[in-house]
């Protein structure tokens, strides 16, 4: 099985805190946002993940060495491509069309869910899909009686189905895409600027490849700082039911209250403080004489003096002040 990440996209509505690092990579439940989609989707394969292609910008060195390990913790083999200009979804899978064979899976990186069902690999392919009441703005597939997507609809005006796309798909011929991404190219087939994956998916459909819905119990955003904070929220829950919330035995605690679910990292220290629920804290950061909820703090960053709630901490960051609703980037120092 092999799996393709497109995430070259430069994630500006998560500003400041794709400013150093891809949206990706952004932690909730101190995992980045790559590592826990690879690890649901790994949840509904029936397959062993043989590679993790990941499709990126300019993003340097260490971001790519740290997308390799997210592919080497899941026991697969991982490989960097490059989509240098922003030519749709359609190109930046391709960019990876060495790996497009066999099973194979599409992820885009800008969201997470929750799902109840296996792959069959004797399907065609599966589309992940979960029923909205507002289709409107979304891309959307039709069904017919035998449960099979017919069409796919880009932001209807009027109801022709309440089924979203989520960005997750399933070949069972990686081959078969390439096949069809590689005519859209060819034949400069093109909406809006850019090629366009909905496009390719109808020619497979029209040639009578089949495709079934995936139906996800729940759909997570993480586009901009308030819904990647519920994100963080909804995943330590999920973590929780699962017994698999993490508090680091080199984290320090004293002489303060932790209301789970949280995550406290590796070296955290936490002195005199009340400390979630649903607070997720970075490698070697420190909260201290403060109270604390709802909130993501990334690696070696302080909080102190305060009363933080609903708010995204980038790392490197320090906070000395009153009572806020944060959304600070990397490096940020504030004291009053």
């Amino acid at each position: 099985m092999n799996i393709i990440i497109p995430m070259a996209g430069r994630g500006s509505r998560l500003r400041p805190h794709t400013l150093t690092i891809p949206k990706p990579l952004v932690p909730v439940g101190g995992k980045p946002i790559v590592h826990r989609l690879a690890e649901s989707i790994a949840e509904v394969l029936n397959n062993k993940i043989d590679t993790i292609s990941f499709v990126i910008g300019d993003f340097g060195e260490e971001v790519e060495s740290e997308l390799i390990k997210v592919a080497e913790k899941l026991g697969a083999k991982g490989s960097i491509h490059y989509q240098n200009e922003p030519l749709g979804t359609a190109h930046a899978v391709l960019c990876a069309k060495e790996n497009l064979h066999g099973p194979t899976v599409v992820a885009f990186a800008d969201t997470l869910f929750k799902a109840d069902f296996k792959i069959n690999p004797e399907d065609d392919g599966i589309l992940w899909v979960k029923q909205i009441d507002d289709p409107s703005a979304f891309g959307v597939v039709k069904l017919n009686a035998n449960n099979e997507i017919t069409d796919f609809v880009e932001k209807p005006k009027e109801f022709v189905s309440d089924l979203a796309m989520i960005g997750i798909y399933y070949f069972r011929e990686g081959e078969k895409l390439r096949t069809e991404l590689e005519y859209l190219i060819d034949n400069n087939i093109i909406k809006s600027g850019e090629y366009q994956l909905p496009d390719a998916l109808r020619r497979l459909t029209e040639s009578g490849y089949k495709f079934k819905p995936g139906k996800v119990i729940e759909w997570l955003d993480c586009g901009n700082k308030e819904v990647t904070v519920y994100t963080n929220q909804r995943v330590l829950e999920h973590d929780k039911e699962q017994g698999k919330l993490y508090r680091a035995t080199s984290a320090k605690v004293e002489n303060s209250t932790v209301i789970e679910p949280c995550y406290i990292g590796d070296n955290a220290v936490i002195l005199n403080s009340i400390v979630g629920p649903h607070v997720s804290v970075g490698v070697n950061s420190k909260i201290e004489n403060t109270v604390i909820s709802n909130t993501i703090i990334q690696d070696h960053s302080t909080v102190k003096n305060s009363v933080v709630a609903n708010s995204m901490i980038g790392s490197h960051a320090h906070y000395n002040a009153t009572a806020k609703d944060l959304s600070i980037g990397d490096y940020t120092s504030i004291k009053e």
